[in-house]
């Protein structure tokens, strides 16, 4: 079974999940999963963890991502992108060029944000977007967010391209329609591709033809190490009995204590064994580990 991380440049018109199960068959059926989805419209960098890299997929979609995208204004959607219908027009202001630089810097830092309905968070058991295609609209609780970096990369009449970072949990078309409204007018996302998921590098994306034709061609597509996007934990190397002993869910003592918190945990040969958590004082308690395969 392959493990770890596939960088997807997903392609226009597909599902996050019609992307993970087209490379899950192309490798064998593996475990897997994508670690922050991204919308049909979208394009771009998808996170597909593989295997036993699964188990770090929450550490990624806590990142901090990168998107471009275009604002068409003089008309909301109802999914707020251009694949939904229109369902508000209003004038484009001359001067909005000129009123763009301040509009944008008041989006930058902390802030809420309500979810759009078109979205797969869940209300008892139902994912929002089932809901708002039945015609039902339900109550949702703005969400804490912060935008990072927000620039314009090329404008039109009627349209403006934009640069964000942003935290997880930031929803670009509600941002976009929020950006619009602030200009005096309303608006939509015409085209979105996510550059980048911290920490990862642009270069490292594959196309689903270029892993098609690695995984038909008997190369296999290259797969980054589950441990990669773990930088920020300090690493703890265990001795062999130590690696032995958190491998059967007991805690142990190490001479070099690392901070309090989650720690990156590696065997004498330098294997990544998972997350352990460590007090600060020494010891070191297992926490997320991967299945140890016969070497």
């Amino acid at each position: 079974m392959p493990h770890g991380i596939l960088l997807l440049d997903k392609p226009a018109g597909m599902s996050s999940n019609a992307a993970l199960q087209r490379v899950r068959r192309l490798f064998g059926g593996c475990k897997a999963g994508h670690a922050g989805s991204l919308d049909p419209l979208a394009t771009g960098m998808l996170p597909l963890c593989l295997g036993e890299a699964t188990k770090i997929a929450g550490e990624i979609l806590s990142s901090r991502k990168h998107y471009r995208f275009t604002v068409a204004l003089g008309a909301r959607t109802a999914t707020g992108d251009r694949e939904g219908a229109v369902i508000e027009q209003a004038p484009v202001p001359a001067g909005w060029h000129e009123a763009l630089p301040a509009a944008l810097r008041s989006f930058l830092g902390p802030g809420r944000q309500v979810p759009p309905m078109y979205s797969a968070l869940k209300r008892d058991g139902q994912p929002l977007y089932r809901l708002a295609r039945a015609g039902v609209t339900v109550e949702r609780a703005p969400r804490e967010i912060e935008i990072f970096e927000l620039s314009p990369v090329a404008r039109t009449l009627d349209t403006v391209e934009l640069d964000v970072l942003c935290s997880k949990g930031t929803y670009v078309r509600t941002l976009a329609e929020d950006i619009a409204r602030s200009l005096g007018t309303c608006g939509h996302v015409s085209a979105l591709r996510r550059t980048w998921v911290e920490p990862f590098d642009a270069d490292s994306m594959q196309t689903l033809d270029e892993v098609t034709r690695a995984c038909e061609g008997g190369a296999g597509a290259q797969l980054l190490p589950a441990d990669q996007p773990l930088g920020h934990l300090a690493a703890v190397a265990l001795e062999a009995w130590q690696a032995d002993r958190i491998a059967h869910g007991q805690e142990v003592v190490v001479l070099r204590s690392p901070p309090p918190g989650r720690t990156r945990l590696y065997d004498a040969e330098g294997r990544f064994l998972g997350l352990g958590e460590s007090d600060g004082r020494g010891l070191v308690r297992p926490r997320r580990l991967f299945v140890r395969e016969p070497v």
